[in-house]
């Protein structure tokens, strides 16, 4: 460990002796490092390639805000990608590998990109947009493969996640992001005042910049002030504080997300999740989470060994490190000068420091020089020089935007450049909060006139030191007594020119990540692209996996130089959540494997599993697709239950069916705007069926309205839309039709439904004990009774999704198993079979019945369907009517509903073939349609099908050619779609 200082380090433990790997060499580190100090300290300045030129990258900062160093961490099951060096704290036997390079990181291949951009005019902004347009015959073949190839970083892991991740609700009224100075004052002043809080830091250690930077607070140094507030704060009962644990997004309604590692330093730790994701309501947010340092922009800024000053600072304070001996310090304010005395305090060489400004007159440069530190103000960097890692610099004198005076070199081994400091407010703006231009110290700062605010009309953030644009201790601490040093003013520095503004072969870095340049910038302002949001999009400044956390305000004031405009007219980007990435398996929880998505069982599911089922999901359901007997396949099997449902009755599970009441005075009022026909003019005791469509005219889910009361409608759905149907009623009501006095609530689960259907369903019933006459006259077809069966509450509907006599019996759930006990128990002398989801299919296929999901994709609308029996006549309005007037969707060749039989009767035309006009004989010319439905039916014998083909309705009789591969077609005749008892005589019996 050639760079580990033998003294100091404020956060390791050098007792505890670490190893770990790096690209298969093996290093040492102690306790309490990251990986990026560990790997600092055995002196591995490279750690990775950029991922547009694969330059030669190293560690820039010491926190989230890190750019380059991204890594693979773990092995096997338990490997990550792209995970930061400088948050990822080290354990024994950590297996760590850089990323975005061939064959290996001192020699990759890519590296050709950053030659060919310094001697052509190759890689800019928007390359892409320009470069792979011709041949057009290249873009299958060479450009999108190449794109796909080169895209991403990192290798996705490929195994099972052994780990648990979990869930947490938690409740306070202050939640505290951050635990430096600010939000431990914050937190302490809430839970004084007697509120609940909750205080969370995203790091392992509390006290954020306070056990770096030296400053007294009451006569005590920072770290010492820290421990003891902590110490306090944890000995009170209404005060809960997480380390690791980082306040990722807030959201309306004091809604936070918080996400902590809990075991990531020690994986495998049994019994203990890897992740926790906390979901937090609070009355007040306190945003304390500080600011970032910016780096500064010249030639060459990208090169390993350039640094910020703050992270240099951390490496020696906190973790014995010294990144470097031959130090040059580059900066336009007075916080750099702290770095400068660290690390000569440390051992460094300081060659010199180098100030954009004028005259360098507070404390911290004066200490300087009476440290004999050599201070040169009005001095910049033209460029630094190296390969793997700066080994020298050109420094000159700035002027504007030139750069003058003789050429200067300074040797050195490391750059530490400090620019000025950015609030860290993407918490404040996830909600909305603005943010202010403060000129006088470079920085966009929260606006507390425009606080995000809660349901109450108040603000529910607020920010608290660094976060707020405050960056000394004495006006965090206005109470306490605080010794430091006084500092002057920075000087906003955006851009260091080198001689000859852009000297030919160099790279004024502006993100680093994404090798976003000064010039990518200019040149996309040159292009029109004025919104910073295009800009962004243009160039991809900001959009790596940093998010711009070091780049932005850089690349902000860079583009409105370049357009001639003030900073604040340019304005920011949008700030949205995560602040860092969080895992996918945190997001998860504990919904992985089985628990991924949750199966919804019947009363009857065990029933039919002991009995033979063959399952198939349905929505979040599992359905019995066939009862399977001894030595059937799945064909035979539905082939039997469809020809004993047709000749003497079957029973099927119906429950999946969605159920939703709609209650209230305007309840018949709301559902004539959801569906396309009248349903408040439906009797109290009759069903009709409706259609519901998108505010676009499609259609998107039907099925049965009941009237149940005066003021009461049960709507059913399909088994997978009842979930989606509830909410978009819900949607509606809350947003647009507010004043409407109705109720709805999903009560799928509430009830047990069994079909009873076929020529002797009636027989079933009343064998069973119905205490309701169930004639035709005293129940006629699309009436509803309620009553009791075989003992047990029910509602009878008299509706048919077969075509035969058929009865829908409501239970509640409680009773679904012994009521459908009973009605096997009575149906046995009529040969009653239960029949599976298939079968249900091929007889509703029979009767020309559509499906949800089969005969719509989106784009299909009830005229399309033929349903025009659904659709109101006398109504002015329902969703979606006006959007099927557009010209578009009356087209008349547009593609309609249609029954097709195949030219062999008992071939199955395949699902989703392709109708199609034929221009030779084996070659097809356009698409015309497709299949939407395709069976055998044993009812007739022969295969059947439906399918949408342009103009489908006026084309009765023609045949029409079906793709079923290369140069192979099947013909078709197009029929009506209703193959079964087209007069409805068999379910009015």
């Amino acid at each position: 460990m050639a760079e580990r200082l033998a003294q100091g380090g404020l956060l390791i433990d050098r007792s505890q002796p670490v190893s770990f790997t790096f690209n298969g060499e093996t290093l040492q580190g102690f306790e309490g490092d990251t990986v990026a100090s560990a790997l600092l300290a055995n002196d591995q300045v490279l750690v990775g390639r950029s991922f547009k030129y694969h330059r030669p990258r190293g560690i820039v900062a010491s926190g989230a805000e890190e750019p380059n160093a991204l890594l693979g961490i773990g092995e096997g099951p338990r490997f990550e990608p792209n995970q930061r060096a400088t948050t990822t704290e080290l354990h024994d036997g950590m297996v760590t590998r850089s990323q975005n390079h061939w064959p290996s990181l001192e020699t990759d291949v890519g590296a050709l990109n950053a030659w060919l951009a310094d001697k052509l005019p190759v890689f800019s902004a928007g390359f892409y947009y320009k470069t792979f347009l011709f041949p057009r015959i290249a873009w299958k073949h060479v450009y999108e493969p190449f794109i796909r190839t080169a895209a991403g970083l990192g290798q996705a892991p490929s195994e099972k996640d052994p780990d648990s991740y979990e869930h947490f609700h938690w409740h306070c009224e202050v939640l505290v992001a951050g635990g430096g100075i600010a939000g431990i004052a914050a937190a302490r002043k809430a839970a004084d005042e007697g509120k609940r809080v909750l205080l969370v830091e995203q790091t392992a250690d509390w006290g954020g910049r306070a056990l770096v930077d030296g400053d007294q607070i009451d006569g005590q140094p920072g770290p010492d002030w820290i421990a003891a507030q902590i110490a306090a704060l944890q000995a009170m009962p209404n005060v809960t504080l997480r380390t690791r644990a980082m306040a990722a997004g807030q959201y309306d309604h004091g809604y936070v997300l918080v996400y902590e590692r809990v075991s990531d330093h020690r994986p495998g730790l049994p019994g203990t999740p890897r992740h926790r994701l906390w979901r937090v309501r609070t009355s007040e947010t306190v945003v304390a989470t500080g600011a970032i340092e910016r780096p500064l922009t010249f030639a060459n800024n990208d090169l390993p060994g350039v640094m910020l000053a703050s992270a240099a600072r951390d490496y020696v304070s906190l973790f014995g490190v010294l990144p470097g001996r031959k130090v040059v310090v580059y900066a336009n304010n007075d916080d750099a000068y702290r770095t400068a005395l660290t690390l000569r305090q440390a051992g460094a060489k300081i060659a010199a420091v180098l100030d954009v400004r004028a005259q360098a007159a507070g404390d911290l440069p004066q200490q300087a020089r009476e440290a004999g530190i050599l201070v040169r103000t009005g001095t910049g960097i033209a460029k630094a020089m190296g390969g793997k890692r700066v080994d020298e610099i050109q420094i000159g004198t700035v002027e504007g935007d030139t750069m003058t005076g003789r050429e200067e070199y300074i040797p050195c081994d490391l750059v530490c450049v400090s620019g000025g400091w950015s609030p860290v407010v993407h918490l404040w703006s996830h909600c909305g909060g603005k943010l202010t231009w403060d000129s006088e110290a470079a920085m966009f700062r929260p606006d507390a006139s425009r606080a995000p605010t809660g349901d109450n009309g108040e603000a529910m953030a607020r920010c608290a030191g660094a976060a707020d644009g405050v960056m000394h201790t004495a006006a965090i601490l206005p109470d306490a007594l605080v010794e430091a040093p006084a500092e002057e003013p920075l000087q906003p520095h955006w851009f260091t020119p080198s001689r000859g503004k852009y000297a030919h072969g160099t790279k004024h870095f502006v993100d680093f990540q994404n090798d976003v340049t000064a010039a990518d910038v200019r040149l996309a302002a040159r292009e029109g692209y004025e919104s910073v949001e295009h800009t962004k999009r243009y160039t991809t400044l900001g959009m790596a996996t940093d998010q711009g956390k070091t780049s932005n305000i850089n690349g902000l004031a860079l583009l409105a130089e370049a357009l001639g405009k003030e900073i604040p007219e340019v304005g920011t980007t949008t700030f949205r959540p995560p602040y860092t990435p969080i895992s996918m398996g945190a997001i998860t929880g504990s919904a992985k494997g089985a628990l991924f998505k949750a199966v919804r069982q019947t009363p009857m599911h065990s029933w039919h599993d002991a009995n033979g089922a063959d399952w198939e999901p349905v929505g979040d359901w599992y359905r019995p697709f066939c009862y399977r007997r001894a030595g059937e396949d799945r064909h035979a099997a539905v082939e039997r239950e469809v020809v004993n449902a047709r000749r003497n009755v079957g029973m099927l599970d119906a429950s999946t069916l969605g159920k939703i009441v709609v209650k209230g005075p305007d309840a018949g009022k709301f559902l004539d705007l959801l569906y396309t026909n009248m349903m408040s003019t439906l009797k109290q005791g009759r069903c009709r069926y409706g259609l519901m469509c998108t505010e676009n005219g499609f259609l998107f889910d039907d099925g049965v309205v009941v009237r149940t009361g005066p003021e009461e409608f049960l709507c059913h759905t399909t088994s997978g839309g009842s979930d989606r149907v509830h909410a978009w009623m819900e949607e509606w009501l809350q947003t647009e039709w507010w004043d409407l006095q109705v109720y709805t609530a999903n009560v799928t689960d509430q009830w047990a439904q069994i079909a009873v259907a076929g020529p002797n369903a009636r027989k079933v019933l009343e064998g069973a004990g119905c205490d309701v006459p169930l004639d035709k006259g005293a129940v006629k077809f699309m009436d509803y009774v309620e009553g009791t069966l075989a003992g047990y509450p029910v509602r009878i509907f008299r509706i048919s999704f077969s075509g035969e006599l058929s009865y829908e019996i409501a239970t509640p759930a409680g009773y679904g198993m012994v009521l459908w006990d009973a009605l096997r128990a009575s149906g046995e002398p009529h040969g009653i079979m239960p029949y599976g989801t298939e079968a249900l299919h091929i007889m509703r296929a029979e009767k020309g019945f559509i499906m949800i999901g089969d005969e719509t994709d989106g784009t299909v609308t009830p005229q399309d369907l033929g349903l025009f029996f659904a659709i109101s006549k006398k109504k002015t309005d329902y969703i979606g009517k006006r959007a099927q007037q557009r010209a578009d969707l009356i087209r008349h060749d547009r593609k309609q509903l249609v029954g097709l039989m195949a030219e062999d009767k008992q071939v199955v035309l395949p699902d989703g073939a392709h109708a199609v006009k034929r221009r030779r004989e084996h070659i097809a010319m356009a698409t015309i349609g497709h299949v939407t439905s395709t069976y055998y039916s044993p009812t007739l014998g022969h295969s059947i099908a439906m399918g949408l083909v342009e103009s489908g309705l006026s084309r009765r009789g023609e045949w029409i050619d079906f793709s079923t591969g290369p140069g192979e077609f099947m013909r078709a005749q197009i029929v009506d779609p209703v193959f079964y008892d087209p007069q409805g005589e068999k379910q009015n019996v």
